[in-house]
């Protein structure tokens, strides 16, 4: 099973800098991004070997937040080569996390 990156403002750009990787925006009071959690993780293992999955708390990294004028969680933006490819807002059943995904990132 593959492991959910922790993000900060400080390693951002380093953890994003190579190949895909999908930025869960969220915070700790956000009640759609503790429902969605189990899909995150579901999809940090399918994406293994093709895209890492991060989290980024924006209470305690606004920086990063500001940056890509996140105003909503959860918030996901997905990131190549440092580069935001693709955004996707709110809580969404996973076959619209596949969706969002597959247009970038190879599932099969």
């Amino acid at each position: 099973m593959s492991q959910i990156v922790e993000l900060s403002d400080s390693n951002f750009a380093a953890e994003t800098a190579s190949g895909y990787t999908l930025v869960d925006f969220t915070a700790e009071w956000c009640g759609p991004c503790r429902t969605v959690a189990p899909i995150v993780t579901q999809l940090a293992s399918e994406l293994e070997g093709r895209a890492r999955v991060a989290k980024l708390d924006v209470d305690r990294n606004p920086s990063v937040a500001m940056k890509y004028r996140v105003m909503g969680m959860p918030t996901f933006i997905l990131f190549h080569d440092g580069r935001p490819v693709a955004t996707l807002v709110g809580a969404h059943p996973k076959r619209a996390f596949d969706a969002f995904v597959k247009q970038h990132v190879a599932l099969a």
